[in-house]
C-alpha cells in the first residue's frame, strides 16, 4: 500500500508542478484520491484549499501566472484568458482590470464574482498555449477590446503598444477587424489613425 500512496503522491506532484502548484478536486479524483482522502489532506495541511474544488501544494512560490492557472482550472480548462486580462498579459496599454476576463464556450455556465466570462468559440489560431493556461493572441485581444467596453483612448494605447512591440501590424488589424463588426472596425481604424498623428 505504501508504494501505491507514494505513486499517487508523485503523480499529484507532477500534475501540480505543471500547473504552478495548483490542481483541482476533479484532477485529484482522476488520479485516485477519493473525496475523503482530499478532505484529509486539506485538513492536515498537506494541501492548501484555495477555493471550492481547488487546491495548491503548500509553500509553492508565487509566480506571475498564478491567477491565470487558477481561473483556467476553475473553468475546467475550457476558459482562455482574454479581453482586458489578455491585454495585461501582453502588456498592451494601461488596462488594469478589476476582474479576470475569460472567453469560454457558449454552453459554459459556471460563474464567479471575480470573473467576467465572454461566450466565444475561439479558433485555434487566436489562442496561445502557455501549458497550464491559454491566452488570446495580441491580435485577437485587440479585436475583443475594440468590440467591447474599452474606451477609445485605452484602445488607442493598446493598439500603439502592440504595433511598437511588433506583436501585429496595421494591415493584419485592418484585415481582421471586419469580422469583429462595424463598430469594432471603426474603432480599430480610429486607433490606427491615432498612431500616425
Amino acid at each position: 500500500m505504501a508504494g501505491t500512496r507514494q505513486d499517487l503522491r508523485l503523480a499529484l506532484q507532477r500534475l501540480a508542478f505543471s500547473q504552478v502548484g495548483y490542481f483541482s478536486a476533479a484532477q485529484a479524483l482522476d488520479l485516485g484520491y477519493s473525496y475523503q482522502a482530499q478532505k484529509y489532506h486539506a485538513d492536515s495541511g498537506n494541501w492548501l484549499r484555495v477555493d471550492r474544488g481547488l487546491f495548491r501544494l503548500p509553500d509553492w512560490p508565487s509566480a506571475s501566472e498564478d491567477q491565470w492557472v487558477r481561473w483556467t482550472l476553475w473553468s475546467e480548462g475550457r476558459g482562455v484568458v482574454s479581453h482586458d486580462s489578455a491585454a495585461l498579459v501582453h502588456d498592451l496599454g494601461e488596462l488594469d482590470p478589476r476582474h479576470v476576463h475569460m472567453s469560454v464556450p457558449p454552453e459554459f455556465r459556471a460563474a464567479d464574482p471575480a470573473v467576467v466570462t465572454h461566450a466565444s468559440d475561439l479558433p485555434t489560431a487566436d489562442v496561445l498555449d502557455h501549458g497550464a493556461w491559454r491566452v488570446t493572441t495580441p491580435l485577437r485581444t485587440l479585436l475583443d477590446l475594440a468590440a467591447g467596453d474599452t474606451t477609445q483612448e485605452q484602445l488607442d494605447a493598446a493598439v500603439a503598444s502592440a504595433l511598437d512591440q511588433g506583436l501585429t501590424t496595421a494591415r493584419r488589424l485592418r484585415t481582421r477587424s471586419d469580422e469583429a463588426g462595424d463598430r469594432a472596425a471603426l474603432r480599430i481604424e480610429r486607433a490606427l489613425g491615432a498612431t500616425t498623428t
